[in-house]
């Protein structure tokens, strides 16, 4: 079964068509305790990274909990920010700080038309192989919409130019994230979760 972590700034509706259409099995918990047993952690996300303050002590130490036990997580946007130290976004919330490094604003070029909110379809440059990446091909095409974003650091699997270059797939060990939406990038990004969701039969067949 797949917890998946509604903290009142997520977009869940289409998250949970997405995972439905991909035959999964998953539930909303209302506790924290709830996640215990759970086969894998989503945490999506839309909007101000202060919204991920909902998610007090107790949540934050059973997803940190869960995941130092091996429990596949997957943040989704925001919710990939939230696993990186902070954001200049709202600097006196605390991210897990599973992934080091600061969530930073896009610059945007006004020179070559790029606005901030970075908002549309743009490219995945793989830096290295990944699970999360499986199927797909380096340059996939998938859909973004956020004004900030992490930082290229050794658990960055794909990249993305938008003015500036940053990490729009994350990945070490349990841990993933994708700075994008996949529940809304057609194809690429279904295969994306079709991945994930592997990765968790993966690790309750063990």
């Amino acid at each position: 079964m797949i917890a998946l972590v509604d903290y009142g700034a997520g977009n869940l509706t289409s998250v949970r068509k997405a995972l439905s259409a991909l035959g999964a099995e998953f539930s909303t918990p209302e506790a924290p305790d709830e996640l215990e047993g759970a086969s894998a952690v989503i945490v999506p996300g839309v909007g101000h990274f202060a919204a991920t303050s909902a998610l007090d002590e107790s949540w934050r130490s059973a997803i940190g909990e869960s995941a130092r036990q091996g429990t596949p997580l997957f943040g989704i946007c925001v919710g990939m920010q939230w696993l990186f130290e902070g954001s200049d976004e709202a600097p006196g919330v605390a991210g897990l700080g599973m992934m080091r490094g600061q969530i930073a604003r896009l610059e945007g070029d006004a020179d070559l038309r790029l606005k901030v909110p970075h908002v549309g379809w743009n490219a995945l440059d793989f830096t290295r192989t990944a699970r999360l990446l499986r199927g797909l091909d380096s340059g996939a095409q998938v859909y973004f919409t956020h004004s900030y974003a992490a930082p290229v650091t050794p658990e960055c699997v794909a990249a993305t130019t938008h003015a500036n270059t940053f990490a729009s797939a994350v990945e070490r060990d349990n841990i993933f994230g994708v700075q994008f939406h996949p529940e809304k990038s057609s194809d690429a990004g279904l295969q994306i979760l079709r991945n994930f969701l592997e990765i968790a039969r993966e690790r309750a067949r063990r």
